[in-house]
């Protein structure tokens, strides 16, 4: 194999000089490298960069082959990822004509190599262009609500929905946009003799606790007729094995096997991820040469849907128990796909474990993503909800675009059926809804744009794509896997709200339309798949692309990377709807992180309280593309944010949820044990100096992998009205002596609150095996407390924005980003809700 990632250069096809390349990479990468861009991030250099998309760019490379590689029957070269509509020469002769971002693109090329020196040149065209020559010929436009086209120098032009290219890149209403081409995975030359295995599905057929039956069906490319051997491997052992007979081109056998007493894949909050590498192994004349292996886990998902006097029933079934999916969306981590490295890879995966999620959904907007991401998946125990990439638009029908997808579609499932952490297949994001196509009178306004005949034609493309090629590609070749039409979906013919007792939902009230956070008790379905609230990263984050002059939200440098139009205001209206706002610039961004934390904390009780009604709930979003003001929980050089802490102990596995309203607190609990057991609610008020006004405990029964309401009590009985803004209830919960879960309780308004200033807070700090160990304590309340180490020293705090409850002690352990600090408790900045009160 010749990895071809060395000896690149690029320019603007036709005009200037070579530059270097790094190769995977992207045009805008290379620029900046070179020093011919601006940073996109910083500021509003964004704007300047417009201009890379609206030309051609070629890349080229030199490669050495010996003799020895050419004496190979086949060489072919691999690409793994163009971006996009590239034409790839091998000295001078055109190989490859790409159209897709989403798929590999493969061709022999033995004959149009040579011993010794070889060229490989990409002339990659703009997408701009291919997209405006599509959009002509299409006669009219199609609706694509993010595509900032204005922003691109288009005008009202929206070419997105025509290119099979990552949505994303076009603006979104949380990222830029920055339409780049490139190679953006990496490029290879492999030769092979008589034949290769070119894919290889490890079909899960039956499963229980006695035997796995699978089969592996193998896909072999041959170049002659001739008989040979193939065998299934795990490790050692032999599992099967079959003689074949193999006809030149493309073959397909099928070969049955047995694992037994077979170790489960678990999310990693219910069991052990366990795996099995099974390799699948090529033989001729009893020498191998060509195998493929994959990691694999056995285990059944199901979907759940099950009517009853209320709708239908949405939920997963993991191994034959019900499962509550805790998790989020998930977004591509850069505009710029190849800066993503492993570590980032991990530490995101990492962070969703941590913060007690099982589940992460992969949105449309994006890409496929790397195989890294499912492997890490697939080992540490999270389940992966799929879409396909089509989100918020409606698409064209005519045979090519078709013709893509299906190619594009086939590709992946193939690609990533092996992957146990696959939960499930979804068509789109969001244009069910948006189009509404069964209710005239639902739907974003795009339909009642067209001419009837226009209608049809574009429903019918709809139809075709999601109601009949999709689901067809799934069942051919992910036989067994769900697939879901569009995200949200409620039934055939009818379109989800916020309502709707069936499906998945997206309930946007909250933040589209102003509803208090109480609404997310009062909008609850049956499986929560979006819902969200903004809030900016911390001031450090801010810091990297923003000047001191910039620093006020309604600037122009803030305004440009706050892409929800109406974003920084409302962020502003919420929070003195909840807070007293702060005049000082730090202070804000410090509490619209709380007023978002708050918010989803209240969504995530809600909608586990409403258990089993409620069986899901993925909150928008996890991760950014770029420092900015967004929905994510961690920021863009993954800093957690508030939320991300608050979203930690909302999904723990044993929690209280508290809701004060019309004078009374319903306290509920939630279990997600798969046993009930014995427990004690124990609850005491306290006010800020720590003495007890009133206590209350009360034995009880953790219910079993459900939610229970578990006392409502007038606000009278536990105190009067002046006394709520001074106090606040610890909720705590124990089983066995032990202290499962804490939650502290205001039951007035955080704005309303009369909070101790000026605190004396105690801090100690001093290493540890993980780092650093920080006590902190104080005689008085501490809300909401924030730990910073300064701009100059990263790292991990396990917890931070929490309360300090007076009298107690809080031990945090902060991991540095960098290893021989020496950290002192006078280096530790400190800022509490208190601190920001005028």
């Amino acid at each position: 194999m010749i990895a071809l990632n060395d000896n690149w250069t690029f320019r603007q096809a036709g005009k200037g000089n070579w530059l270097p390349a790094t190769v995977p990479g992207t045009v805008h990468t290379d620029l900046m490298a070179n020093h011919k861009i601006p940073d996109p991030y910083f500021r509003m250099q964004e704007e300047e960069v417009q201009w890379v998309d609206k030309v051609d760019w070629e890349y080229r490379c030199t490669f050495q082959v010996s003799e020895e590689f050419l004496e190979y029957d086949a060489i072919n070269l691999e690409c793994l990822g163009l971006d996009t509509y590239a034409d790839v020469y091998v000295n001078e002769k055109l190989v490859i004509l790409a159209d897709n971002f989403f798929v590999a693109w493969e061709k022999e090329v033995k004959p149009y190599l040579k011993s010794g020196e070889n060229k490989l040149r990409i002339f990659f065209h703009s997408p701009i262009t291919v997209g405006l020559q599509a959009l002509a010929k299409n006669k009219y436009g199609l609706p694509a609500t993010n595509d900032q086209s204005e922003r691109g120098g288009l005008g009202d032009k929206l070419v997105s929905v025509f290119l099979r290219k990552p949505g994303y890149h076009f603006g979104w209403d949380w990222g830029p946009r920055l339409v780049t081409s490139g190679v953006y995975r990496p490029i290879r030359l492999f030769g092979w003799n008589k034949a290769r295995l070119t894919d290889v599905y490890f079909q899960q057929d039956s499963l229980n606790d006695e035997k796995a039956q699978l089969t592996a069906r193998c896909e072999v490319e041959s170049l002659v007729d001739h008989e040979g051997l193939i065998e299934i491997w795990h490790g050692d052992t032999l599992l099967a094995s079959q003689e074949i007979a193999m006809l030149k081109g493309k073959n397909e056998f099928h070969l049955p096997f047995e694992i037994y007493t077979p170790r489960l894949w678990w999310t990693h909050d219910l069991g052990k991820a366990n795996l099995y590498n099974l390799t699948a192994r090529i033989s001729y004349q009893r020498k191998p040469v060509n195998e493929i292996s994959h990691k694999i886990g056995l285990r059944t998902i199901k979907i759940i849907q099950t009517p009853d006097d209320k709708g239908s029933s949405f939920h997963f079934e993991l191994n034959g128990r019900v499962i509550f999916a805790k998790g989020a969306n998930y977004i591509p981590n850069d505009m710029f796909i190849p800066r993503v490295g492993p570590e980032k890879y991990r530490n995101i995966i990492r962070s969703t474990v941590e913060a007690n999620m099982n589940m992460l959904r992969i949105w449309g907007g994006g890409f496929y993503e790397n195989d890294l991401f499912y492997e890490l998946c697939n080992e540490m125990g999270v389940m992966v909800w799929q879409d396909f990439m089509f989100a918020c638009s409606m698409y064209p029908g005519d045979p090519a675009f078709l013709r893509s997808v299906e190619e594009e579609a086939e590709y992946n499932v193939k690609r990533l059926r092996n992957h146990p952490c696959l939960a499930l297949w979804c068509g789109n994001n969001e244009i069910d809804i948006a189009w509404a196509q069964h209710n005239e009178f639902l739907g974003w306004g795009w339909k009642q744009q067209y001419t009837l005949a226009q209608r049809r034609e574009i429903w019918n493309a709809y139809d075709t794509i999601f109601h009949k090629l999709l689901p067809t590609v799934v069942g051919a070749h992910h036989p067994g896997m769900f697939y879901w039409p569009s995200s949200p979906f409620n039934i055939v013919g009818k379109h989800a709200r916020s309502d709707t007792p069936n499906g998945d939902i997206h309930y946007w009230g909250v933040w589209h339309s102003e509803h208090p956070f109480s609404a997310y008790y009062e909008h609850i379905g049956r499986f929560m798949s979006e819902y969200g609230f903004q809030s900016f990263p911390e001031f450090k984050t801010v810091k990297t692309y923003a000047l001191p002059e910039d620093w006020n939200i309604e600037s122009t440098v803030m305004a440009a990377h706050q892409r929800s139009g109406i974003g920084n205001l409302r962020i502003r209206s919420y929070m003195q709807q909840n807070y007293q706002v702060p005049t000082d610039f730090e202070q804000f961004l410090y509490v619209g992180q709380l007023l978002q934390a708050e918010g989803i904390k209240m969504a995530i009780e809600a909608h586990r309280a409403a258990m089993p009604y409620c069986m899901g709930s993925l909150y928008w979003q996890i991760n950014d593309v770029w420092p900015v003001a967004s929905w994510s929980s961690m920021d863009y050089y993954q800093r957690w944010k508030a939320l991300h802490y608050f979203v930690k102990k909302a999904f723990a596995r044993n929690i209280t949820a508290a809701l004060v309203k019309d004078g009374k607190l319903r306290i509920s609990i939630i279990s997600d044990d798969l046993q009930a057991r014995e427990g004690e609610l124990r609850m005491r008020l306290l006010d800020f100096s720590g003495q007890v006004l009133w206590k209350k405990d009360t034995s009880l029964q953790l219910p079993e992998n459900t939610a229970l309401l578990a006392l409502e009590l007038p606000l009278a009985e536990i105190c009067d009205l002046a006394t709520t803004r001074k106090t606040v209830l610890v909720v705590n919960l124990y089983a066995n002596g032990k202290l499962l879960h804490r939650n502290p309780v205001y039951l007035a308004s955080a704005k309303d609150l009369n909070l101790p200033r000026k605190v004396a807070i105690d801090k100690k700090v001093s290493p540890n095996q993980d780092g650093f160990l920080i006590r902190l304590s104080a005689q008085q309340l501490v809300k909401n407390v924030f730990l910073d180490f300064g701009d100059e020293v990263d790292g991990f705090f396990s917890d931070n924005y929490f309360d300090v409850l007076p009298g107690e002690t809080v031990e945090v352990v902060f991991k540095p980003a960098k290893k021989g600090l020496e950290l002192k408790a006078g280096g530790l900045k400190l800022l509490s809700l208190g601190d920001t009160l005028r």
